[in-house]
């Protein structure tokens, strides 16, 4: 009996750590670069799209000299991305009459390979913008988080991606969506800073 209750108390802190809470081993997606520990505590994330949930996990960030106004503006003419950001093809917003972002939102566009249907879940002017995207073998959530500073504009993007899509395409472009990401914001910062 003693000893059935050693190896209880034994996986029960195995289990629950010696705090009380359940211990998580860390998810690949999350872990497998730097990105998931810069992960910002600011973002909305859906439900059952937090980053400990990733199979595949970025985040970027960017400060401008611009106002979050004009960046903004240049994130939710999502057609008009293409001109700017490399890594967006054939971009079409389906459901609005101006072509422009907008809460419920539908995008039909390729990106890093994949062609992505998304839906704007997330959308507060100047500050923030998320979306669904449903690909082959790939279900993310990006967002951008936008918050004024005294020099312009300080954005985050963060991005979960799950599905075995995501998988195969974190094991053989291990820094693709970080660079892709990257430059989305380093093309966005030329383009707000020049207007």
């Amino acid at each position: 009996m003693a000893i059935r209750r050693t190896w209880a108390v034994l996986l029960a802190a195995a289990i629950f750590g010696m705090n009380g809470h359940a211990q998580m081993s860390a998810h690949q997606g999350l872990t497998f670069n730097g990105d998931g520990a810069l992960r910002n505590n600011q973002i909305h994330w859906p439900k059952g799209f937090e980053p400990e949930q990733a199979d595949l996990f970025a985040h970027n960030e960017i400060d401008i000299q611009a106002g979050c106004e004009i960046a903004f503006s240049n994130l939710v003419d999502a057609e008009a991305w293409p001109s700017w950001y490399s890594n967006s093809k054939d971009v079409k917003v389906l459901n609005t009459p101006d072509h422009r972002l907008r809460k419920n939102a539908r995008i039909s566009w390729e990106t890093f390979g994949f062609h992505i249907e998304s839906r704007v879940w997330e959308l507060e002017p100047s500050s923030r913008l998320g979306w669904f995207g449903d690909g082959e073998d790939v279900h993310a959530y990006h967002t951008f988080l936008l918050t004024k500073t005294p020099q312009g504009c300080h954005i985050v993007t963060e991005e979960v991606v799950k599905g075995p899509g995501a998988i195969q395409f974190r094991e053989q472009q291990p820094n693709a969506m970080h660079e892709g990401h990257q430059l989305w914001l380093t093309t966005l910062k030329d383009r707000s800073e020049k207007h």
